[in-house]
């Protein structure tokens, strides 16, 4: 079918089609693809991610779900011109039915962010596919057990194995003062990847060589992965310090590069390097977009109790002085892996992730949201490395600098260079070495082994004490994989926090693995072994970052839709076992006010909240009665009634403190349920077509006003029984000035994970 067929066939045919103009749809047939299927081959498979929009050009479809006994049950029939694939347009869930051709087929696949990026400024073509996706909404929130069998089937379920909308070889780069390291990826051919090393002085200004070289070798004739440098459609770059400017990746102009370049204080040993990586790669594929991952991107989630320091305020304020974690894509990636291999929702974990390499840090990851890392301001606080000292009392430094007479670059040399595991051991940086000079009865190298593997133990305990709980511990890195003896040590005495090494499966595990369990089978901490893959996690959020462009166009060439900011106060969801236990046998929770949520309303209950420090008194219910009782609080309230809850959605309850109920008819003392609401916004299918979000989308949102304010971080909630509005407790309101009422607009998405 030729171009201009294609055309008339969809403004003919396909009923959404005719709100389109012909410059748009002119548009989506360039940005999308025809692909032809054979009889009982599959277009869309169970578990799978949907990623575009499908138009049935010829041939039909049979749409099935799971049934008993493993069978697949049709449930309906798709003919030509018919669309599908809609729920991808704000669903975070996977596909929940297999579409099956019947006969030959030829479908249209358009990328969803390219379909969204149209319909966003389109209100006739809203309306029309808002009620089929809301029809499909209703039917997948009636089915929530297919929705996770969905899910802990799918056989990619975060994107690592780099399916994209569209088919794209993908060039990363890690640009080093020391080297030049690349990956090559091809989505539509899995096995051609390369990867590959340039080392030279680059400090010398030897980037154009360096490329030349690696060019060399992904064009050779016999071996070489691409023809020539126009076969790359998109470029990934390692940037190490975002700083507080970049909470995610984004696509890089003269602009960003700016805004990287004046981070260069906060971290003069790599973002100089990376940016002139970045500035040679824009030299080499001028036509391609080129994308910047920050290391420190995955912490921006950190709370400020987490990330500030014991310093005077105006020195963050001013200085940006305060943690901001590294090994962000290292990290990031073991923490989606290990939520893989387990088949649960990453968001429903807690996990500490050790990155032990050269540099070594831990993160904290509270479902899903990193909350606490050990590396900080520097890549150089928190664990013992191979040449850096870790965490060090500030005193020293200015004793060394009169004692031993070292001035700042030797200071700075002593702790990057010279300290750490070859400081301590006297003998080398390698771990390997140092073990087997340990196991020889070199005091000194065991010195070393025993406090490297004491530091880390610290750390393990005191990040399960953070988040109240953990589920998985996952070792990674040259040293995190590589040493049985490391992993031995560092977990010895956790057995009272429920981890339970298998000696034997730690022993055993194998370097070319991918994952491997090395805890018992009765561990409550599940322990992994997981390869990083730190080049893969730039080219997913590559891939992701491409794929938001289509929609961050829209959004800078027009301003969205403005709506209401609603201020959140304390307040108490009640099961109706509780209502009765406070309120007595049968009763039923009377309603004072309408929420502007359609069905929830402000009860005429109130309750006391009371905890270890003190009590809230008159705090209102809302209606109706839930599943589990929750209470939200806000910061300054923590601090009265001494409860210390963590930042979740509505509903995720694990691990969480509890605090005692007190009402007419009786108290409670609940064992959790106590949260500080994760910001977010309420809104229908049509308003997330609107607005060109998803389900559990996380989005910028921005203050109107003669000050500019903007929110990060905030979550989008999907539900066709939702009314539009933003949701903010009262010690965010209070600090930004702000009050019920103020009109909010969606200011870009950070992510859509």
């Amino acid at each position: 079918m030729e171009k201009q067929q294609l055309l008339e066939f969809l403004k003919q045919r396909v009923g959404l089609c005719k709100y389109f103009t012909d410059e748009h749809l002119d548009q989506l047939v360039d940005q999308s693809c025809v692909v032809s299927y054979e009889p009982n081959e599959a277009v869309v498979e169970y578990g799978e991610n949907a990623d575009f929009l499908g138009v049935l050009l010829e041939g039909d479809l049979a749409v099935s779900v799971p049934a008993d006994g493993g069978q697949y049950q049709v449930i309906g029939h798709l003919k030509t011109g018919d669309t599908f694939g809609e729920m991808a347009l704000m669903s975070g869930d996977k596909t929940i039915a297999n579409s099956i051709a019947e006969t030959r087929c030829r479908v249209l696949r358009i990328p969803v962010a390219v379909f969204q990026s149209a319909i966003m400024t389109n209100p006739r073509a809203v309306q029309h596919v808002s009620k089929t996706i809301t029809d499909r909404f209703k039917y997948v929130m009636a089915e929530p057990a297919k929705v996770a069998a969905a899910f802990s089937q799918s056989k990619d379920p975060y994107g690592l194995c780099l399916k994209g909308e569209r088919p794209e070889k993908i060039l990363v780069f890690n640009s080093s003062s020391s080297s030049l390291k690349y990956t090559f990826f091809d989505t539509g051919n899995k096995p051609n990847m390369v990867c590959g090393q340039v080392k030279c002085d680059l400090t010398q200004g030897g980037f154009g060589e360096a490329f030349d070289v690696m060019m060399s070798e992904l064009t050779a004739p016999q071996t070489g992965a691409i023809g020539n440098a126009s076969d790359i459609s998109v470029v990934g770059h390692r940037v190490v310090h975002g700083g507080q400017r970049f909470p995610g990746a984004v696509i890089v102009d003269d602009e960003v590069l700016r805004e990287i370049d004046a981070l260069n204080p906060l971290a003069p040993l790599h973002n100089p390097f990376n940016a002139a990586g970045i500035r040679q790669a824009r030299q080499m594929f001028p036509s391609v977009p080129h994308v910047a991952v920050f290391d420190t991107a995955f912490h921006h989630t950190l709370p400020s109790y987490a990330y500030l320091y014991g310093l005077p305020y105006e020195y963050y304020e001013k200085e940006g002085v305060r943690r901001y974690g590294f090994h962000g894509s290292s990290h990031s990636y073991v923490v989606l892996r290990a939520a893989q291999h387990l088949q649960q929702r990453v968001n429903e974990l807690e996990i500490v992730s050790c990155h032990l390499g050269n540099g070594a840090s831990l993160c904290a990851v509270d479902h899903g949201r990193s909350v606490d890392t050990s590396m900080g301001f520097t890549p150089a606080e928190g664990l013992i490395m191979d040449t850096r000292c870790g965490d060090l009392d500030p005193g020293v430094i200015p004793y060394l600098k009169r004692q031993a007479g070292l001035d700042d670059a030797q200071v700075e040399e002593l702790l990057n260079k010279r300290s750490g595991l070859l400081g301590l051991s006297g003998i080398s940086s390698d771990m390997l070495q140092i073990e087997d000079a340990a196991a020889a009865g070199n005091h000194r190298a065991l010195v070393a082994l025993k406090t490297y593997c004491y530091r880390l133990r610290k750390y393990i305990g005191a990040y399960l004490a953070a988040m109240g709980g953990l589920d998985v511990l996952v070792f990674t890195g040259g040293v995190g994989q590589g040493s049985a003896g490391v992993r031995s040590l560092a977990l010895q005495g956790l057995e009272c926090m429920g981890i339970q090494l298998d000696e034997l499966r730690n022993q055993n595990v194998c370097g070319d693995d991918d994952v491997c369990c090395i805890s018992t089978d009765d561990s409550r901490v599940t322990v992994l072994v997981i390869a990083t893959d730190e080049e893969r996690m730039i080219a997913r959020e590559t891939l992701r970052t491409l794929s938001r462009s289509y929609l961050t166009h829209v959004f800078k060439t027009r301003e969205t839709e403005p709506f209401m900011l609603e201020v959140s106060a304390h307040h108490i969801h009640l099961s109706q076992e509780h209502v009765e236990a406070l309120f007595g046998n049968s009763h039923q929770l009377t309603r004072h006010s309408d929420l502007s949520q359609p069905g929830q309303f402000a009860c005429k209950e109130q309750l006391a909240i009371i905890g270890p420090k003190g009590r809230i008194e008159r705090v209102r219910v809302l209606g109706p009665a839930r599943v589990a009782t929750q209470v939200e609080i806000a910061m300054t309230e923590q601090f009265k009634l001494g409860i210390h809850p963590p930042i979740r959605e509505s509903g995720d309850l694990r691990d969480t403190p509890g605090c005692t109920l007190e009402g007419p008819a009786g108290s409670i003392t609940l064992g959790c349920g106590v949260i500080c609401a994760l910001r977010h916004i309420h809104m229908t299918p049509a308003d997330a077509l609107r607005y060109g979000v998803k389900d559990k989308s996380t989005v910028r949102v921005r203050v109107s006003g003669d000050r500019e304010l903007v929110f990060g971080d905030v979550c989008v909630r999907v539900n066709p029984n939702f009314c539009l509005a933003m949701h903010i407790d009262t010690d965010e309101a209070n600090a930004a000035n702000l009050k019920t009422g103020a009109q909010v607009y969606i200011a870009g998405i950070q992510s859509e994970d």
